[in-house]
Protein backbone atom coordinates (compact mmCIF):
# COMPACT_ATOMS: atom_id res chain seq x y z
CA UNK A 1 0.00 0.00 0.00
CA UNK A 2 1.25 3.85 -0.27
CA UNK A 3 -1.68 6.08 0.79
CA UNK A 4 -3.41 3.40 2.26
CA UNK A 5 -1.13 3.66 4.75
CA UNK A 6 -2.33 6.69 5.85
CA UNK A 7 -5.97 5.48 7.10
CA UNK A 8 -4.57 4.92 10.20
CA UNK A 9 -3.09 8.31 10.90
CA UNK A 10 -6.42 9.95 9.18
CA UNK A 11 -8.44 8.19 11.83
CA UNK A 12 -6.58 8.47 14.99
CA UNK A 13 -6.79 11.97 14.32
CA UNK A 14 -10.23 11.46 13.95
CA UNK A 15 -10.99 9.64 17.08
CA UNK A 16 -9.27 12.07 20.07
CA UNK A 17 -7.34 15.13 19.81
CA UNK A 18 -4.89 13.66 22.09
CA UNK A 19 -3.35 11.27 19.36
CA UNK A 20 -0.26 13.67 17.52
CA UNK A 21 -1.15 16.01 15.22
CA UNK A 22 -1.16 14.84 11.53
CA UNK A 23 1.66 15.68 10.25
CA UNK A 24 3.64 13.39 13.32
CA UNK A 25 0.64 10.57 12.65
CA UNK A 26 1.74 10.66 8.90
CA UNK A 27 5.33 10.28 9.73
CA UNK A 28 4.44 7.56 12.24
CA UNK A 29 2.41 5.70 9.08
CA UNK A 30 5.51 5.68 7.27
CA UNK A 31 8.16 5.45 9.40
CA UNK A 32 9.16 1.95 8.56
CA UNK A 33 9.03 2.14 4.78
CA UNK A 34 11.26 5.70 5.81
CA UNK A 35 14.18 3.58 7.35
CA UNK A 36 13.59 0.75 5.06
CA UNK A 37 14.51 3.42 1.93
CA UNK A 38 17.37 4.79 4.09
CA UNK A 39 18.80 1.62 5.12
CA UNK A 40 18.60 0.67 1.79
CA UNK A 41 20.94 4.00 0.33
CA UNK A 42 23.94 2.46 2.39
CA UNK A 43 23.24 -1.14 2.08
CA UNK A 44 21.99 -2.72 5.48
CA UNK A 45 18.42 -3.53 4.00
CA UNK A 46 18.23 -4.44 0.10
CA UNK A 47 15.37 -5.01 -2.18
CA UNK A 48 15.69 -5.58 -6.31
CA UNK A 49 13.11 -5.27 -9.28
CA UNK A 50 11.50 -8.06 -10.45
CA UNK A 51 9.16 -7.34 -13.21
CA UNK A 52 5.92 -9.53 -13.03
CA UNK A 53 6.64 -10.50 -9.03
CA UNK A 54 3.35 -9.47 -7.97
CA UNK A 55 0.45 -8.20 -10.74
CA UNK A 56 0.62 -4.95 -9.07
CA UNK A 57 4.52 -4.07 -8.05
CA UNK A 58 7.73 -5.51 -9.25
CA UNK A 59 9.11 -4.94 -5.95
CA UNK A 60 11.29 -7.94 -4.49
CA UNK A 61 11.72 -7.06 -1.29
CA UNK A 62 14.17 -9.89 -0.16
CA UNK A 63 15.88 -8.21 2.69
CA UNK A 64 14.47 -5.70 5.38
CA UNK A 65 14.44 -7.51 8.68
CA UNK A 66 15.40 -4.72 10.98
CA UNK A 67 12.30 -2.24 9.18
CA UNK A 68 9.47 -4.79 7.83
CA UNK A 69 9.94 -7.57 10.45
CA UNK A 70 6.93 -7.52 12.30
CA UNK A 71 9.37 -7.19 16.08
CA UNK A 72 11.23 -4.49 14.35
CA UNK A 73 8.48 -2.37 13.41
CA UNK A 74 7.60 -2.88 17.15
CA UNK A 75 10.79 -1.82 18.43
CA UNK A 76 9.85 1.14 15.40
CA UNK A 77 6.74 1.96 16.89
CA UNK A 78 7.93 1.27 20.45
CA UNK A 79 10.91 4.02 20.09
CA UNK A 80 8.56 6.61 18.29
CA UNK A 81 6.12 6.46 21.37
CA UNK A 82 8.83 6.97 23.94
CA UNK A 83 9.86 10.71 22.06
CA UNK A 84 6.14 11.07 21.36
CA UNK A 85 5.69 10.69 24.36
CA UNK A 86 8.47 12.88 26.30
CA UNK A 87 7.49 15.75 23.61
CA UNK A 88 4.11 15.93 24.27
CA UNK A 89 4.49 14.32 27.94
CA UNK A 90 1.15 12.54 27.38
CA UNK A 91 1.00 8.45 27.62
CA UNK A 92 -2.16 8.74 25.06
CA UNK A 93 -0.53 10.79 22.27
CA UNK A 94 2.62 8.25 22.72
CA UNK A 95 0.09 5.24 22.00
CA UNK A 96 -1.56 6.11 19.57
CA UNK A 97 1.62 7.09 17.60
CA UNK A 98 2.90 3.29 18.58
CA UNK A 99 -0.63 2.26 16.90
CA UNK A 100 -0.05 3.60 13.94
CA UNK A 101 3.41 2.50 13.57
CA UNK A 102 1.97 -1.47 13.71
CA UNK A 103 -0.85 -0.51 11.44
CA UNK A 104 1.71 -0.70 8.70
CA UNK A 105 2.95 -4.28 9.10
CA UNK A 106 -0.73 -5.31 8.78
CA UNK A 107 -1.32 -3.10 5.77
CA UNK A 108 1.72 -4.78 4.38
CA UNK A 109 0.73 -8.09 5.38
CA UNK A 110 -2.64 -8.11 3.22
CA UNK A 111 -1.22 -6.52 0.37
CA UNK A 112 2.56 -7.88 -0.02
CA UNK A 113 3.45 -11.42 -1.08
CA UNK A 114 4.72 -13.90 1.44
CA UNK A 115 7.78 -11.25 2.40
CA UNK A 116 7.28 -10.38 5.87
CA UNK A 117 8.82 -12.02 9.18
CA UNK A 118 7.50 -12.20 12.69
CA UNK A 119 11.34 -11.54 13.64
CA UNK A 120 13.89 -11.30 10.82
CA UNK A 121 13.76 -14.88 9.71
CA UNK A 122 12.20 -18.06 9.22
CA UNK A 123 8.50 -18.43 7.99
CA UNK A 124 7.19 -15.63 5.62
CA UNK A 125 4.01 -13.76 5.62
CA UNK A 126 1.53 -11.77 3.24
CA UNK A 127 -1.91 -12.67 1.64
CA UNK A 128 -0.89 -11.22 -1.71
CA UNK A 129 -3.67 -8.80 -2.38
CA UNK A 130 -1.40 -7.01 -4.99
CA UNK A 131 -1.46 -9.86 -7.06
CA UNK A 132 -5.30 -8.71 -7.38
CA UNK A 133 -5.35 -5.18 -8.65
CA UNK A 134 -8.93 -4.18 -8.83
CA UNK A 135 -9.65 -5.47 -4.99
CA UNK A 136 -6.48 -3.90 -4.04
CA UNK A 137 -7.33 -0.43 -5.56
CA UNK A 138 -10.89 -0.76 -3.96
CA UNK A 139 -9.67 -1.58 -0.58
CA UNK A 140 -6.58 1.00 -0.70
CA UNK A 141 -9.52 3.94 -1.81
CA UNK A 142 -11.53 2.29 0.28
CA UNK A 143 -9.88 2.96 3.61
CA UNK A 144 -8.46 5.92 2.88
CA UNK A 145 -11.45 7.76 1.98
CA UNK A 146 -13.65 6.70 4.69
CA UNK A 147 -10.71 7.92 7.17
CA UNK A 148 -10.28 10.86 5.22
CA UNK A 149 -13.87 11.32 5.53
CA UNK A 150 -14.10 11.01 9.01
CA UNK A 151 -11.25 12.94 9.67
CA UNK A 152 -12.77 16.31 8.10
CA UNK A 153 -15.99 15.46 10.05
CA UNK A 154 -14.50 15.44 13.15
CA UNK A 155 -12.82 18.52 12.71
CA UNK A 156 -12.95 22.31 11.43
CA UNK A 157 -11.36 24.72 9.55
CA UNK A 158 -10.77 25.90 5.68
CA UNK A 159 -11.82 23.85 3.19
CA UNK A 160 -9.06 24.04 0.31
CA UNK A 161 -6.21 22.93 1.71
CA UNK A 162 -7.50 18.91 2.57
CA UNK A 163 -8.70 19.30 -0.52
CA UNK A 164 -5.23 20.23 -2.23
CA UNK A 165 -3.57 17.77 0.23
CA UNK A 166 -6.39 14.84 -1.23
CA UNK A 167 -5.83 16.20 -4.71
CA UNK A 168 -2.07 15.59 -4.28
CA UNK A 169 -2.18 12.07 -2.96
CA UNK A 170 -4.18 10.96 -5.15
CA UNK A 171 -2.30 11.78 -7.67
CA UNK A 172 0.93 10.11 -6.16
CA UNK A 173 -0.94 7.21 -5.75
CA UNK A 174 -1.90 7.42 -9.43
CA UNK A 175 1.59 7.56 -10.24
CA UNK A 176 2.69 4.79 -8.24
CA UNK A 177 -0.06 2.64 -9.84
CA UNK A 178 -0.27 3.33 -13.36
CA UNK A 179 3.45 5.49 -14.16
CA UNK A 180 6.11 3.59 -15.52
CA UNK A 181 7.71 0.71 -13.48
CA UNK A 182 11.49 1.37 -11.91
CA UNK A 183 13.81 -0.61 -13.64
CA UNK A 184 16.11 -0.70 -11.02
CA UNK A 185 16.43 -0.23 -7.24
CA UNK A 186 19.14 2.79 -7.72
CA UNK A 187 19.71 5.33 -5.80
CA UNK A 188 17.20 7.87 -7.94
CA UNK A 189 14.18 5.60 -7.11
CA UNK A 190 15.41 5.16 -3.56
CA UNK A 191 15.22 8.97 -3.11
CA UNK A 192 12.40 9.48 -5.18
CA UNK A 193 10.65 7.39 -2.60
CA UNK A 194 12.00 9.31 0.47
CA UNK A 195 11.43 13.02 -1.26
CA UNK A 196 7.45 11.18 -1.52
CA UNK A 197 7.50 10.41 2.25
CA UNK A 198 8.59 13.88 2.97
CA UNK A 199 5.82 15.38 0.71
CA UNK A 200 3.67 13.44 2.98
CA UNK A 201 4.71 14.71 6.00
CA UNK A 202 4.45 18.13 4.91
CA UNK A 203 1.47 17.83 3.61
CA UNK A 204 0.12 16.36 6.77
CA UNK A 205 1.79 19.01 9.09
CA UNK A 206 0.29 21.89 6.79
CA UNK A 207 -3.47 20.75 7.08
CA UNK A 208 -3.01 20.46 10.45
CA UNK A 209 -2.26 24.20 10.78
CA UNK A 210 -5.46 25.17 9.59
CA UNK A 211 -7.96 22.64 11.16
CA UNK A 212 -9.45 22.58 14.76
CA UNK A 213 -10.59 19.49 16.65
CA UNK A 214 -14.38 19.24 17.33
CA UNK A 215 -15.08 18.74 21.17
CA UNK A 216 -18.14 18.68 22.85
CA UNK A 217 -18.13 21.39 26.10
CA UNK A 218 -21.92 21.50 27.79
CA UNK A 219 -23.93 22.15 25.58
CA UNK A 220 -21.48 24.27 23.25
CA UNK A 221 -18.92 23.17 20.69
CA UNK A 222 -15.14 24.15 21.32
CA UNK A 223 -12.38 23.61 19.30
CA UNK A 224 -8.91 22.54 19.69
CA UNK A 225 -6.13 22.84 16.82
CA UNK A 226 -4.61 20.15 15.75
Amino acid sequence: MFIGHLAPAFAARAITDEAPRLGVLFFAAQLVDIAFFSFALVGLENFRIVPGITAMSPLDLYDYPITHSLLGTALWAAGLAIIVGILMRNAVAATWAAVVVLSHWVLDWVSHRPDLTLAGSGETYGLGLWNYPLPAIAIELGIFGLAFWMYLKRTKGPVAPPLIMLGLLLAMQAYSWFGPEPVAANVAFILLGLLSFGIMVALGTWVSSTRWHRTKVGLGVASTPI
